[in-house]
């Protein structure tokens, strides 16, 4: 891929069955564009990433103000962009092959950092500012919202942990079961004890972080972990076209459901509330709707597991 010419848009892309509508049609073409004005530069993915951290924390910091509603659009518009470098990253890495695994564990807190940003922003908002429905009651949000803020974000953690398993696994089965991104627990806490934390501590400390997420994912995911490893153990060399498809055909069917639970689907609930000045609503919508959501995905997804198993 040495010209521009060479490389073609889906080339930039982990997968097209795993972007959704938004991403194809707006954030990955775009990001393809700037990709390719980097590639031949010295700017590296992981400069991308840490870029777009602190422009999305930007972005949230500006959501502050509640009489400004134009402060608050200009936040979006920051937020937006921020999730347009967290594109380029990915898609730079693959158009120049430039990859590391610390890269993509940082680029998998990336969205995490931005929403940590977003729930504090909200909640000082909250307690300073005025409540458009809850003040003409004489009610007004004290500390304890960041009671309300902690579980949301810990349901938020919880719900793109498990999105980002779920579409990570599709791809390995895209590859043949070899060669992905996708890893157990047992793997990242080998590399992790194969470090050092004089020499790599940034590493070490992001790979034992990474160990507790892909713990949190294997937990609540038996019967895809005893397909996996079957498939493993019976074609130690690759997976069969047959299973890939197999596999591919049903999964392909969660995509829809999966794809609520993505930064496109977060930040327009995020946009109206901001709109309607009920920013508290994105609370209740991570709570009481996606929590329940994410259950009947897992079910879903467990079962479909489970039917393969007995092919």
């Amino acid at each position: 891929m040495d010209t521009k010419s060479s490389v073609t848009f889906k080339d930039s892309l982990k997968s097209w069955d795993t972007e959704n509508w938004l991403d194809r049609v707006f954030y990955r073409p775009i990001g393809f564009q700037i990709a390719l004005l980097l590639k031949s530069t010295p700017v590296t993915p992981n400069m991308i990433t840490i870029i777009s951290i602190f422009v999305g924390m930007i972005g949230c910091i500006l959501f502050y103000p509640d009489d400004s509603l134009a402060i608050n659009l200009l936040g979006f518009a920051f937020l937006v962009f921020a999730n347009i470098l967290d594109c380029v990253d990915g898609q730079l890495a693959r158009i120049t092959g430039i990859k590391s695994k610390i890269g993509r564990i940082l680029d998998g807190f990336c969205g995490d950092i931005w929403f940590l940003t977003f729930y504090t922003t909200i909640c000082l908002r909250l307690m300073h500012g005025n409540d458009r429905i809850l003040s003409a009651y004489g009610y007004e949000w004290g500390w304890w919202v960041f009671l309300i803020a902690l579980v949301s974000a810990y349901s938020h953690f919880n719900q793109a942990a498990m999105i980002d398993y779920y579409k990570t696994l599709h791809l390995h089965f895209l590859k043949g079961g070899k060669n992905s991104e996708f890893e157990d627990a047992d793997s990242v806490k080998k590399h992790f004890q194969s470090l050092s934390w004089k020499k790599e501590p940034v590493e070490k400390f992001f790979l034992k972080l990474y160990h507790i997420y892909t713990l949190n994912q294997e937990r609540r995911t038996p019967e895809l972990h005893r397909y996996i490893k079957r498939l493993h153990e019976t074609y130690p060399n690759g997976f069969p076209e047959e299973k890939i498809e197999e596999f591919r055909s049903e999964s392909l069917k969660m995509m829809p459901l999966l794809d609520c639970f993505t930064f496109n689907a977060r930040s327009f609930v995020m946009l109206v509330t901001l709109l309607l000045d009920v920013e508290w609503f994105y609370f209740v919508c991570e709570i009481v709707i996606l929590n329940p959501l994410l259950g009947f995905a897992i079910n879903r997804h467990e079962k479909m597991c489970r039917s393969l198993n007995q092919l």
